[in-house]
């Protein structure tokens, strides 16, 4: 068994450039009006929460959850109402004041979440490329002329069909992304004219305050967005709110699936969670694959939806994926997320390091060998790999959410898709090979919601529909697609036309 490096690990060191934030409470945004309430809300940075919090909010109670959802409503005509330039122009300004704010936030984003500030850096800029392309969907929402003279008694008559926005929106979203998942809510909402109410996570909440700060300068009409942080209390009461016509949610599945049975007749749009695997097949580039799956298993410390968890890999090149994974896990560095250096932070609090722990130490009592097992101090975690886990462990089975990976073999290409079908998850998978029929076999027979060719399942671009089957969710986020989810088409029929 190799070990990670065991040296003293960097724990998160009080930093000079955070003074700012902690100056005076940052306000929600309710209805278009910044507030301060009677309750507090500390925001600690993972891995150092024995020190004082660095910022401080508010918790939303329900009087400014009324007035948020008051503003919406009266929002959503005037908002909808906006030509399709003038909603395009809002959201161009707001990812152009994100890109003028790029260090800043990102230094905000990494102090929050405990994402490595080049890591921080990366999701800030494709926030501002996601309010981008959704300015752009904006411009080209066409419809449809739709004849229907199929019978005699239609001659002479066509249909006219557009897309109308649904009304006002519930989102909640998860603190691995705080700008990129709430983006893919906000940002195509926006652009069709839906009113939003943002639930950001209680541990990673500034973000889209600061994004609110924006919405905010581009006089779009006063409750197109608020952003609540909340409690439990005033986050049910949203989801079941009947006033409110669609529930986002990107979160766990037992939570999504809650949620679900509680929206009552809004339609409902989930994004949860995976188990994500990799095949790598005799055909792979090796370097391709070891380099990928590195980056995919233990970026942000796992903590991504699509992180690769399950890597398949095929006899004959086994062996040597092995050690050259394993090698270049070793030399990721784990540190402050602050440290440009760092390759990986902590986790977001000491309950998920425990649980990952122990999910670890289950695995290797059910036979299981470490092949990499990585030191551990409080959040912060080494990469562990894992060969050969028994499929009724926790880290087959559910979504490890940590820096874990295991690897496995195979001698069929067909035991492979199995392998990965093997799952009650289904949000994507990867294939590293170079035989077209493996890849055009794993599209037509993996039970996910995308499959991709020569990199991780952790690629995402925003522009392509992302969601997934079985316990993954339901519907599909991305700009266009997710535009589809908040509209409804309507047809104007034109009789007496011949």
């Amino acid at each position: 068994m190799a070990m990670a490096p065991s040296g003293e690990l960097k724990t998160a060191v009080p930093d000079p450039r955070l003074a700012a934030l902690a100056s005076e409470p940052r306000r929600l945004f309710a209805g278009g009006e910044w507030s301060a309430t009677d309750t507090e809300l500390p925001v600690h940075r993972p891995g150092a929460q024995d020190e004082p919090p660095f910022a401080t909010t508010y918790l939303a109670g329900v009087d400014e959850y009324e007035r948020a959802v008051e503003a919406a409503l009266a929002a959503e005509a005037p908002l909808a109402g906006l030509a399709a330039y003038e909603r395009a122009g809002a959201l161009r300004s707001v990812a152009t004041g994100i890109l003028e704010r790029v260090d800043e936030l990102s230094l905000q984003l990494a102090a929050e979440a405990g994402k490595p500030i080049k890591d921080a850096r990366v999701e800030i800029e494709r926030g501002a490329l996601c309010f981008r392309v959704a300015a752009e969907e904006a411009e080209r929402m066409y419809g449809e002329l739709l004849p229907l003279d199929i019978n005699a008694a239609s001659r002479g008559r066509v249909a006219i069909v557009r897309r109308f926005p649904i009304g006002a929106i519930a989102a909640i979203s998860p603190f691995n992304l705080p700008l990129g998942l709430a983006a893919h809510k906000v940002a195509p909402a926006l652009a069709v004219g839906c009113p939003v109410i943002l639930k950001p996570p209680s541990n990673t909440p500034l973000t889209m305050l600061s994004i609110a700060e924006l919405v905010d300068r581009t006089g779009l009409p006063p409750g197109s967005l608020s952003v609540l942080p909340m409690p439990l209390t005033v986050g049910n009461r949203m989801v079941e709110d009947e006033r409110l016509k669609l529930l986002s949610f990107t979160g766990s599945p037992a939570v999504g699936w809650d949620l679900k049975q509680r929206a009552g007749k809004k339609k409902v749009l989930l994004e949860l969670g995976s188990n994500s695997a990799a095949i790598v097949d005799e055909s792979a580039d090796l370097d391709q694959a070891v380099a990928r799956c590195a980056y995919g298993a233990f970026k942000y410390a796992g903590q991504l939806c699509v992180s690769v968890q399950r890597i398949i890999v095929h006899d004959s090149v086994y062996d040597s994926f092995v050690e050259r994974f394993i090698e270049r896990s070793r030399k990721l560095k784990v540190g402050d997320a602050l440290d440009e250096h760092s390759d990986l932070g902590p986790v977001i609090d000491a309950r998920a390091a425990q649980r990952i722990e122990a999910w670890i130490e289950e695995a290797l009592a059910g036979g299981g060998r470490a092949l990499l097992r990585g030191d551990a101090d409080g959040e912060y975690l080494h990469p562990t790999i894992l060969e050969d886990i028994p499929r009724s462990a926790a880290l087959w089975c559910e979504e490890a959410f940590g820096p874990v990976a295991t690897v496995s073999r195979f001698s069929s290409f067909q035991d492979a898709l199995e392998a990965v079908n093997d799952s009650k998850f289904g949000l994507q998978a990867g294939i590293f090979t170079n035989q077209l029929d493996h890849a055009w076999r794993a599209f037509a027979e993996l039970h996910v919601g995308g499959v991709v060719v020569n990199d991780a399942p952790t690629y995402r671009v925003d522009n392509m529909p992302f969601g997934g089957v079985k316990d993954s969710g339901m519907g599909r986020e991305g700009l266009r697609w997710a535009i589809e989810e908040m509209t409804e088409p309507r047809a104007l029929i034109m009789a007496g036309l011949a």
